[in-house]
């Protein structure tokens, strides 16, 4: 009966430890420290598309450029839909060719891409917010 429960024991352990290595990597992807939440930066554009997916959402947007300028595609990543649909968000919210403001910590490597912390749709004014639950973000 003794031995019983140690390999129980052990079993439930072994089971706990390879848990807990495979998700590792899914909470370092869960990680925003990719930006610098120090900078908060404003931008305006038209959305290309909305990834409306897990873990995090992506509205890819086409800076605003001057005449004769080249169009400079970024990517503005945010919470995961269930957290942006308690906000007021759905994946209807943004279409592409929407006219947009977007509020965001720019990437610490300097690529075209941020943490969205704000996004205003220009044609109606309507402001899409992002909250902060449970610490799964920096702060604002």
């Amino acid at each position: 009966m003794n031995l019983c429960f140690r390999t129980r024991a052990a079993l439930v352990l072994g089971g706990a430890l390879i848990l807990a290595v495979q998700g590792a990597p899914a909470l370092a992807h869960h990680s925003f420290a990719m930006f610098d939440t120090k900078t908060k930066l404003t931008m305006s554009g038209t959305v290309k598309e909305l990834d409306w997916t897990n873990p995090h959402i992506t509205v890819w947007v086409y800076k605003d450029a001057a005449p004769g300028q080249t169009l400079e595609l970024w990517n503005f990543e945010s919470s995961s839909p269930g957290i942006l649909t308690r906000d007021g968000w759905s994946k209807h919210v943004i279409q592409a060719g929407d006219k947009v403001q977007i509020d965001y910590n720019p990437s610490r490597d300097g690529s075209h891409s941020g943490e969205l912390n704000k996004l205003t749709l220009t044609a109606t004014g309507k402001v899409l917010t992002v909250e902060v639950v449970g610490g799964t973000r920096p702060s604002n």
